[in-house]
């Protein structure tokens, strides 16, 4: 797995829903323990990633409930973060932004 899974659009993301620099290092944190969890599911790891943290809408417990949903069955995470569905990659650039 690359060194950094989280794409520079996810670190913008997470920095503008969570503004506390310290709870920001630890929801990145975080992130890239899931992603090492998730490797084996083939799927788009940014997809993953953002699914959480659009869960969270920049709350912790939330965020926290999002990485539980993900290592009970990501297809439940995707669900939540409505990034489930063939127009996955266009709900996705709405919610991080442009590659």
């Amino acid at each position: 797995m690359a060194e950094d899974v989280i794409s520079a659009r996810l670190h913008a993301r997470v920095r503008r829903d969570f503004p506390d620099a310290a709870v920001a290092r630890g929801v990145v944190g975080a992130l890239r323990v899931l992603a090492v969890e998730l490797e084996d599911s083939r799927q788009d790891m940014e997809r993953l990633l953002a699914a959480a943290v659009v869960i969270a809408a920049g709350d912790v417990e939330r965020f926290r409930s999002a990485i539980r949903l993900a290592r009970t069955d990501w297809r439940d995470l995707l669900m939540s973060g409505e990034l489930a569905h063939g127009d996955w990659p266009h709900v996705l650039d709405e919610e991080l932004g442009p590659r």
